[in-house]
């Protein structure tokens, strides 16, 4: 099969403000490094930067993310929850889930790996990378998501995008219902944290599966992921018993 080459549009001003709405500050760049460092160096509530074209963006544990212009929605939103500190490692959770929900909306089956990245058949279509700044504190979610991009552009075999799996949307539409998403999940996090703890368990794909975690500290673990506690730690039941893990990147094991 022949991938389609015809050149991508850039994001209209217009069309991007009609789908955000009015309750958003936004700012549209052509080409930006990250769109968290802007966010970041003027972190307003309620604020969102698109980025056209980001070039050096950030993912969890300083990994970098590039995609060819046109092709992916990398923007920041920034949030102000009124969540006590001890909830606050939720958001990553909430973010993750609000961007399954909206590519479900158009089409898609997607699932959560812990604890944000999205998943669609067949690999990684979205990361998330979550910033706390300001007092009193906000929290700048940045999101990219692979929407028009080609399987030759792939920048790893475990990605895919939405055109990949046959879904088509443009970007302006999926930013809006991203963001309605997004207020959606954080207003249930607010009101219920245990609720939305117990939301995130059933679209999680890592709860019950065999992973492997490579800690910050180095350190490897290997085990069945028995559950996601109230403050969003992944619990690994592994050869000493199970131990409550808040950072990590997480490999699903697969079945020999």
């Amino acid at each position: 099969m022949v991938e389609q080459t015809s050149p991508r549009s850039p994001l209209e001003p217009g069309s991007l403000r009609r789908a955000v709405g009015d309750s958003w500050e936004l700012t549209l760049l052509p080409t930006a490094g990250s769109t968290n460092e802007v966010a970041v160096a003027r972190p307003v509530p309620r604020r969102v930067v698109v980025a056209d074209h980001q070039v050096a963006g950030r993912g969890r544990l300083d990994r970098t993310w590039a995609t060819p212009a046109g092709s992916a929605l990398t923007f920041s939103a920034v949030v102000r929850p009124e969540l006590a500190d001890a909830y606050w490692p939720l958001i990553p959770l909430a973010s993750g889930l609000a961007v399954a929900d909206a590519v479900r909306r158009l089409g898609a089956r997607a699932a959560v790996k812990w604890p944000n990245d999205v998943l669609i058949p067949p690999g990684k279509l979205a990361g998330i990378l979550i910033e706390r700044t300001g007092d009193p504190p906000v929290a700048v979610i940045g999101i990219g998501i692979n929407v028009d991009l080609r399987s030759s552009e792939l920048p790893v075999p475990t990605a895919t995008s939405l055109a990949i799996a046959g879904i088509q949307a443009t970007r302006p539409e999926l930013l809006g219902q991203v963001l309605r998403a997004l207020d959606d999940r954080l207003a249930e996090l607010t009101a219920d944290p245990g609720g939305f703890v117990a939301s995130y368990r059933e679209a999680c794909d890592t709860v019950g599966r065999e992973v492997e975690v490579f800690m910050p500290s180095g350190e490897r673990l290997r085990g069945r992921a028995r559950d996601v506690d109230e403050y969003g730690r992944l619990v690994v039941e592994v050869a000493g018993g199970p131990v409550a893990i808040s950072a990590g990147d997480v490999v699903h094991v697969r079945p020999t």
